[in-house]
């Protein structure tokens, strides 16, 4: 369970071994009490101005728990985490020697691959209940299933580098042709013209941005707790303090938070009062985030799907993802 302190006011404390979490009643001295046992939580979030005692922090450390600090779009600022590595640093000595070789080119692409084909997946279940739109998501479909096999076919070149232009360039328009489909397939009070980012240009936009921003942090700490360093990606640039890593391994799982979106938009959730207008965009309210990180946590956290033999979480199988990708960067 991950919990979203988002109220302006929020005090977050320990009470007899236990998260309580104080939310101030509007328009009152008086406070709304929740308790949570350590074991039941897996991230705390911050977006809002709020606070949180040293005790709670080190219930947290002493629990694996980690303590994440958002910006109002969802976007991890920062988090406080244990300072043991949990993993062997060879790991990450395999992982600075696979960005300069085949092997970094070998997963680029499996993480590509696999984007461009869950996106076909989720046309493919929007066409079946819009018969009218049918015919353009079917050209649709195909034109991103012939750039898949595109991606695949770059498996020759020797490193990332090589073709990486070339890449972002397969991968841009797949994404286009993508999001087109689906500004389509929602009702016309809701379409939209292309991805928007900070701000959204658009109400479907601005809740892609904050779920993006959920999803990030969530793969952050896959990643970590797999013993990967987040900044050492292998098609991303090695940016100043950017996280190249979590850009590149989080590319086949943007589509949960795509299928999550279309639902609340599709059945008729979306309600104006869950943004608004701001300088040059779009902006979530506390409403609107509240129910995009309800619908979130139950798709990823509860829903089991069958994965590798199992039924199990879809946040179970990302994690069991990081550690896999660990594993085999050791010959494991």
């Amino acid at each position: 369970m991950q919990l979203y302190l988002n109220t302006y006011g929020t005090y977050l404390h320990i009470k007899d071994a236990l998260f309580e979490v104080r939310v101030p009643r509007p328009d009152s001295r008086e406070y709304d009490k929740r308790h949570f046992a350590a074991q039941k939580v897996t991230s705390i979030i911050l977006t809002t101005a709020g606070a949180l005692s040293t005790d709670a922090v080190a219930l947290a450390l002493q629990h694996n728990i980690d303590i994440i600090f958002a910006d109002r779009s969802g976007f991890p600022l920062g988090r406080i985490w244990h300072s043991k590595l949990g993993s062997t640093t060879l790991i990450r000595k395999r992982q600075l020697e696979a960005s300069l070789g085949a092997t970094g080119l070998e997963w680029t692409l499996r993480w590509i691959g696999s984007k461009l084909e869950r996106q076909g997946e989720l046309l493919q279940r929007l066409k079946k209940h819009r018969p009218k739109q049918q015919d353009f998501l079917e050209e649709r479909i195909s034109k991103v299933s012939k750039l898949r096999e595109s991606v695949a076919l770059l498996s020759e070149a020797g490193r990332v580098d090589d073709i990486a232009d070339t890449l972002r360039g397969l991968e841009g328009t797949a994404g286009r042709l993508y999001f087109e489909a689906l500004s389509r397939a929602l009702p016309p009070k809701w379409q939209f013209t292309g991805r928007s980012f900070r701000p959204a240009t658009d109400a479907f936009n601005a809740f892609l941005n904050y779920g993006y921003g959920v999803l990030y942090s969530r793969v952050e700490k896959a990643l970590i707790i797999a013993g990967i360093d987040p900044y050492v990606g292998f098609l991303h640039r090695d940016d100043y303090n950017q996280k190249s890593m979590v850009f590149d391994f989080i590319e086949p799982y943007r589509v949960n938070v795509d299928r999550v979106v279309m639902r609340l938009f599709s059945g008729k959730q979306i309600r104006e009062e869950h943004f608004s207008v701001i300088a040059n965009g779009i902006s979530l309210q506390k409403e609107g985030k509240q129910l995009l990180i309800e619908k979130l946590n139950q798709f990823l956290e509860v829903d089991k799907i069958r994965y590798r033999g199992r039924n199990q979480t879809r946040s179970n199988a990302l994690q069991q993802d990081a550690h896999r990708f660990a594993n085999e960067l050791i010959g494991k």
